[in-house]
């Protein structure tokens, strides 16, 4: 019986990592921001964050792929720091006195308020979701080979999503709007994204291979 293939070995880190891990941050952080605003995606509500929160899964997928998971449970590690210190930030923001003629403090506080529910619901949420996901890019890979990477793509990130939207909706809307309908609708936004980055993460993993 011929043997699988054996996995790739981890890429030492480098530049290409350091540009992952901060998209990743980067759209994780502001996510947690835009979440504060409900939008409509076709025939569902869902928080406006959703796209930038999907890229997280997509960088954790390459990061998965070619540095492996120990690297990638490192990144999703850098962002919990920089959602606890995205909502340490904005509580300072929200408490500190605002200077005489600045007129706008009603707005700001109305958006930056919320958000710090929604952080917390991101945190929680993000733990949960990011490390399931890193952990069943890495099983599938490791039960196919290192073949099918559209598989553990979608896969890891079909559950994965489902725990993190159901997690997050709860807690940061819970009272505020019906759960289910924007639960299901963030879902399948979020699937779908998943669907239509799969090639992307086919071209990152193979431009990033070649420029070992």
């Amino acid at each position: 019986m011929t043997e699988p293939p054996a996995v790739p070995e981890p890429a030492p880190p480098g530049a290409a990592l350091l540009v992952l891990a901060g998209l990743f941050v980067g759209a994780l952080v502001i996510a947690a921001v835009l979440a504060a605003k409900i939008i409509v995606v076709g025939p569902f509500v869902v928080p406006a964050g959703v796209l930038a929160y999907s890229i997280t899964f997509a960088c954790t997928d390459v990061v998965t792929e070619l540095y492996g998971r120990a690297r990638a449970r490192q990144v999703v590690l850098a962002g919990f720091a920089a959602l606890i210190a995205a909502l340490l930030l904005i509580q300072l923001a929200l408490i500190w006195p605002a200077a005489p003629f600045w007129e706008n403090g009603a707005a700001f506080e109305s958006v930056l308020a919320s958000s710090s529910r929604i952080v917390v619901a991101s945190i929680a949420a993000y733990l949960v979701s990011q490390l399931t996901d890193v952990y069943l890019f890495a099983w599938i890979g490791a039960r196919t080979g290192g073949r099918h990477l559209w598989l553990r793509n979608n896969v890891a990130t079909m559950f994965s999503q489902l725990l993190d939207s159901a997690i997050f909706v709860t807690i940061a809307f819970a009272g505020v709007f019906p759960l289910l309908p924007v639960i299901f609708g963030q879902w399948a936004v979020k699937l779908a994204i998943a669907l239509l980055d799969t090639p992307v993460v086919y071209a990152a993993v193979a431009l990033l291979r070649r420029r070992r």
